[in-house]
């Protein structure tokens, strides 16, 4: 085992994948996914000499029979499978210690995870100074919506038919006969 490595910092990313994305973990055992993205974040998938697949096949490896999680030694011999793989032509001792470097103090990487998208079409879609016709007729001046009158034909009980050009007339013509 190495001794020099700072087991205290590799345990403390070992807790902080382990609870990444689920709210119930405690941080003592971590399930693949979790794995595979302390693998992909801490650079030690480098698409060359270990894929995402030695990944999975390492975790299938050291994992109990039964299990879906690793606890933190396996993950240890996990890394320890991995090292000679990711750093060819070093000793295993010094493998190990750099694979261990890779990892230690680092925690998962949210950045760049869910983006809200501003293109141009969204932009178009949603500028209600374009809309024409009777989408037009739902907001007022400033864009905002008019609720349910900008919805519904709200029916005026005048007795005339709707766009009558002469509504409102008849009791003067009526006056003139």
């Amino acid at each position: 085992m190495a001794q020099s490595t700072d087991m205290s910092e590799l345990q403390e990313a070992f807790k902080k994948f382990a609870i990444h994305g689920d709210t119930k973990a405690t941080g003592k055992e971590m399930n693949g996914k979790n794995w595979a993205k302390l693998c992909k974040d801490c650079r030690i998938i480098d698409g060359k000499s270990v894929t995402s697949t030695d990944v999975d096949i390492v975790f299938s490896k050291v994992k109990a029979k039964t299990a879906r999680v690793i606890t933190y030694a396996e993950f240890q011999k996990a890394l320890e499978e991995l090292a000679p793989k990711r750093f060819k032509g070093k000793s295993n001792e010094e493998a190990i210690q750099d694979i261990y470097k890779l990892v230690e103090g680092k925690e998962p990487a949210n950045v760049g995870v869910t983006k809200v998208t501003k293109a141009g079409a969204v932009n178009r879609l949603t500028d209600t100074t374009k809309y024409t016709g009777s989408h037009k007729e739902r907001f007022d001046e400033s864009g905002k919506g008019k609720g349910k009158g900008g919805r519904e034909d709200l029916v005026e009980n005048t007795g005339y038919v709707s766009a009558y050009k002469n509504a409102g007339t008849y009791d003067e013509k009526a006056k003139e006969k």
